[in-house]
């Protein structure tokens, strides 16, 4: 038992509880005959249930102590206890044919890996729910996490009803949520967010909101979710959802519509869950490792290295981090690196057990010192590069004075060109004010990640090019604080790239 963080245990103050219920009620004229708190924990929201005046109150809840706990302090014939795991539990059945639900409460803040990694029981069977694809159903892109698991559960039993979903969760979880309501075609006639404090109300750093959603049998349902600040509910900060067809996180905010699909692939960096032993620092005229160990080996292997958190010049030329990169596609063999580069085959054997530790699925069966996120793109000489991380993206132009290939880190993505003219005319034209502006109506900044290879993606350089003139490239590229370098030829070079069709660009 790994205690409160096994069940991702915030328990809702009962403050905060009722003034949600007082909500619920008195400004959104929600009047339910059943209320049902489907992870119900020590009852906060089963006591602040009962303003509703319904008919019941249902409690389920995993924790038998917890269910002692609400036997013992709840003294209403209207409130039942029922000792159970919701992710098995038939909520439709004990459900059916009720009108008027409303189903409140707090369900658990944490993902799946991380419950794996507690060895913990408390976990929904595991089932690729959004029928992710590919690497995406056995890498990162599958974690999800358990609270909106539970609310996407509590939406699929309650589907065709009219029932009011009211729950505490991470704002991302929200969003997923209703995303994942579009996908599936699931009917509702609202769904709102109310961000709150968390640090406030529950000590923790997390973006967090109340998500409240309506199902309405036969409704059509809205494109766009509202944000409102809990503090002011009645004020409309911001929204996100669909416009024409295309999902944008600020629906308000006013840019232009560089949205499509981008002709450039953009590419994850390496991934390799080994870097005390994969990447290397230059320390006077050495190499070492994470365990500051002095590493001597052949330069084939070795190439220069820009972390998510090394972004910060337009052009990146000078490096002080290298990673060792053992393959040119995932699962290539690497015996022959024992032949091709000996002391560099027994550096790796010599650190074997700590690659035996490496965690993820993905290395299961493949060849000695793998690594993913490698292709013939990662040995591309020109590359321009982003970090996934920071709220206002800076593009950089990767290229080593050696034109040794650059190689970027998990958490940063990058598109290939053939030369630097083309790779610095596409950064140009990624850092000016207008793209600037519309990657802000399409990532959430609020994310842990906010720029992604499917937010990226969605950048139409057709239309940019048709749309953006050479005199606000030069504007962006003084603004970058570059010597003038940027000429009419080099755009219109760009422009004959292969893949940006000519048919469609307007001439220099």
């Amino acid at each position: 038992m790994n205690g409160k963080r096994e069940f991702g245990d915030y328990q809702t103050p009962e403050h905060f509880s009722l003034t949600i219920c007082q909500y619920l009620k008195n400004v959104r004229n929600i009047h339910p005959t059943i209320v049902v708190e489907p992870t119900c924990g020590v009852g906060s929201f089963l006591k602040s249930s009962k303003i509703f005046g319904a008919s019941e109150i249902i409690g389920i809840e995993v924790n038998p102590e917890y269910c002692e706990i609400c036997k013992e302090t709840i003294f209403d014939s209207r409130v039942h206890i029922i000792n159970a795991d919701i992710f098995s539990f038939d909520l439709g059945t004990l459900l059916k044919d009720k009108e008027h639900v409303l189903i409140i409460g707090n369900p658990p803040w944490v993902n799946n890996s991380t419950l794996s990694i507690l060895n913990s029981d408390n976990l929904p069977l595991k089932v690729n729910f959004k029928c992710l694809k590919g690497m995406d159903a056995i890498t990162g892109a599958s974690n999800f996490d358990i609270c909106e698991y539970i609310i996407l559960q509590l939406i699929t039993s309650m589907y065709d009803t009219n029932t009011t979903i009211a729950m505490l969760c991470k704002t991302s979880v929200a969003r997923n949520v209703f995303l994942e309501m579009k996908r599936t075609h699931i009917d509702f006639s609202s769904c709102d967010i109310y961000e709150f404090n968390a640090n406030k109300v529950f000590g923790i750093n997390a973006n967090a909101c109340l998500l409240v959603i309506e199902l309405r049998r036969n409704a059509i349902s809205g494109d766009v979710c509202n944000v409102y600040s809990f503090d002011k509910p009645q004020e409309k900060k911001s929204s996100f959802g669909y416009v024409d067809g295309n999902f944008y996180s600020n629906t308000m905010q006013k840019a232009d519509d560089f949205s499509g699909e981008c002709c450039f692939e953009w590419r994850q960096g390496v991934k390799h869950d080994c870097s005390k032993v994969m990447e290397l620092t230059v320390n006077g005229s050495v190499l070492t490792n994470g365990m500051e160990e002095i590493v001597d080996i052949e330069s084939n292997y070795i190439f220069p290295l820009v972390k998510s958190s090394m972004f910060k010049s337009p052009v990146i030329n000078s490096f002080n981090k290298f990673v060792i990169v053992t393959q040119k596609k995932v699962r290539e063999d690497t015996s022959h690196i024992e032949v091709d580069a000996p002391k560099t085959w027994n550096y790796l054997k010599s650190h074997e057990e700590t690659f035996s530790k490496r965690k993820s699925s993905i290395y299961k069966g493949a060849p000695n010192f793998s690594m993913f996120g490698v292709g013939d793109y990662s040995y591309a000489s020109y590359k321009v590069g982003v970090s996934g991380f920071y709220k206002r993206p800076l593009f950089s132009v990767l290229v080593s004075e050696s034109r040794k290939p650059v190689m970027t880190d998990d958490t940063s993505y990058f598109i290939c060109f053939p030369s630097y003219d083309m790779a610095y005319t596409a950064m140009v034209i990624l850092n000016s004010e207008r793209v600037q502006n519309f990657l802000m109506t399409i990532a959430f900044l609020d994310a842990k990640r906010p720029f992604t290879k499917k937010v990226l993606g969605r950048i139409d350089f057709r239309k940019i090019l048709k749309s953006v003139s050479f005199d606000e490239l030069t504007v962006t590229e003084a603004r970058l604080g570059l010597l003038k370098y940027l000429n009419e030829n080099m755009l219109h070079e760009f422009k004959l790239l292969p893949e940006l069709s000519q048919s469609t660009l307007p001439s220099v």
